[in-house]
């Protein structure tokens, strides 16, 4: 492919999801917290499913800080009905590992995200390109 059908093809689908993108609440002002939080949510789980869960949790913890000093016990019952509980271990031991080792920020290349408990490449690929 040469350079110039790639610049209009990235153009033209830039253009169709303007049109065509689903109105979700981790896209309406997307960070890498609430990215994150999505993503993992998204794991093994239908979109339908996750919308008010996500609401919960951004609104229980709004930032990685909080969630880092949510109880153990408070993150697995605001998870409960989600399923694949290791999803909710991994997520609130990452948020302890961004606070302690990063500042509570996410790190900003994917070797460094990959580090984190339970980000793959695909993860950490969709932190850095959707924040």
């Amino acid at each position: 492919m040469d350079a110039d059908f790639k610049r209009r093809f990235r153009r033209q689908l830039r253009r169709w999801y303007a049109r065509h993108a689903r109105q979700l609440p981790w896209r309406s002002s997307p960070t890498p917290y609430r990215v994150w939080i999505s993503e993992i949510m998204l794991q093994q789980t239908v979109v339908k499913a996750v919308i008010p869960y996500f609401l919960k949790f951004i609104k229980q913890w709004p930032s990685v800080h909080d969630l880092a000093n949510a109880s153990s016990e408070n993150v697995m019952r605001d998870w409960a009905g989600l399923g694949y509980y290791a999803r909710a271990r991994n997520l609130h031991k990452c948020a302890k590992q961004l606070l302690e080792n990063y500042r509570g920020e996410f790190p900003q290349t994917v070797e460094e995200v990959t580090t984190l408990p339970g980000i793959g490449r695909s993860t950490a690929g969709a932190i850095l390109a959707q924040s």
